[in-house]
């Protein structure tokens, strides 16, 4: 790449078959919608929303040399995302995840990560041998971290040198992987973007508000919490205070995503300076923007 990118999105990047109906889905129902296929994984989609929030970011994943893969590849070029750096396996096949949302929102989903957790730190190459950095010159700036990685590996970034000087934003990828992110608690820098139910698993307890959440993952050790509730109240919560906003209420056409969309705002707002109460209302307004349909990701 000619230019120094703006942010590492470290994670998922895969194929996202995603089935959508307006329909309100229950157990077992069979409905009329669409099925999509398109590139997606939490790191993608958190590089899109980024690009499109004026950011210029570079992927650190694992693809596959299958067929698959190599169209991941072209369509991710395609779009001007900076693949130069991704693992290429020759012997892992490509991710996918898949995911059907009805009116009543996600119904269900799988997320099949395994070349990336296969991979290891073999997609963090580039951060360890001068490329993009190394433990003696670490990078310097912001690093969008998911949970897609292995516990292990997760483990290994907490307390690795390269990611010394790193502006670590790390997101759960899903509920079923927040755990993951307990070796951050406790860690200086890093900033988690949960989900009510995600804070909830990290704090091992039931919330009934993102304020109660967010303010406990710093008792936890967080050194920054941003907990969003769907269409209930926002917070965000460090060393700046507690900051609290309700998103304006949308008609949700669409979920998956959304999540990447409202963190990728978030951190494009504060790399031009808005302070944090101006970044929430930035995050709120795209991912409210993204679930109505008004922006495509």
């Amino acid at each position: 790449m000619t230019t120094r990118p703006d942010i590492l999105c470290i994670g998922a990047v895969l194929w996202d078959i995603i089935g959508r109906s307006a329909s309100h889905m229950e157990r077992g129902s069979d409905v009329p919608g669409r099925i999509t296929r398109l590139p997606g994984g939490v790191a993608m989609n958190i590089a899109m929303a980024a690009q499109r929030f004026g950011l210029n970011p570079i992927l650190l994943t694992a693809v596959g040399r299958d067929p698959e893969g190599e169209e991941l590849i072209r369509s991710c070029a395609r779009m001007g995302m900076g693949m130069d750096h991704v693992y290429r396996s020759p012997d892992l096949p490509t991710d996918r995840y898949m995911a059907v949302e009805g009116g009543n929102g996600l119904i269900a989903a799988i997320a099949d990560a395994h070349s990336l957790e296969a991979a290891g730190a073999r997609i963090l190459t580039p951060l360890r041998d001068g490329t993009l950095g190394s433990a003696e010159a670490p990078w310097r700036g912001r690093v969008a971290l998911d949970g897609n990685l292995t516990t292990d590996l997760l483990r290994e970034i907490a307390n690795d040198p390269a990611f010394a000087a790193a502006d670590l934003r790390i997101a759960p990828a899903s509920p079923g992987k927040a755990e993951r992110l307990h070796v951050f608690l406790g860690h200086p820098s890093a900033v988690f973007y949960v989900n009510l139910e995600e804070a909830g698993l990290l704090c091992q307890k039931r919330f009934d508000d993102s304020r109660t959440a967010a303010e406990a993952l710093l008792k936890r050790g967080a050194a920054r919490a941003v907990v969003t509730d769907g269409g209930g109240m926002a917070t965000d919560a460090g060393a700046h205070g507690t900051i609290c906003r309700q998103p304006r209420a949308v008609l949700v056409t669409r979920v998956t995503g959304a999540g990447d969309t409202f963190m990728a705002a978030h951190m494009a707002a504060e790399a031009e300076g808005a302070p944090p109460e101006a970044a929430m209302e930035t995050a709120l307004t795209a991912a409210a923007d993204y679930v109505s349909g008004d922006t495509s990701l």
